[in-house]
């Protein structure tokens, strides 16, 4: 599955992932490759990713990791869209 993470500065990430976990307005979500198409507004929360993550340099700083290994950014609110394993937030 492809993710791209956009924000009004720059793409802070685009590769290949395992899985996705982000903070929806109606509570925590999680998404695989195969995932039915999706669009859903985010709140305030981790977005969480899982794979073999390879961060830009410039960016890595806005990311950490969480005590199960995954990669974690923080975002105030967003958007994402899923559709034929290609995942995009918008986040701010």
């Amino acid at each position: 599955m492809y993710l791209e993470i956009v924000s009004p500065e720059a793409t802070l990430f685009a590769g290949e992932v395992t899985s996705v976990t982000v903070p929806g307005i109606n509570g925590e979500f999680q998404m695989l490759k195969d995932h039915a198409p999706i669009v859903s507004l985010l709140q305030e929360g981790k977005v969480k990713i899982s794979g073999n993550i390879s961060l830009d340099e410039e960016y890595a700083s806005k990311f950490s990791k969480d005590a199960s290994g995954s990669t974690v950014l923080q975002i105030s609110s967003g958007t994402i869209e899923l559709k034929n394993n290609k995942v995009i937030v918008l986040a701010d």
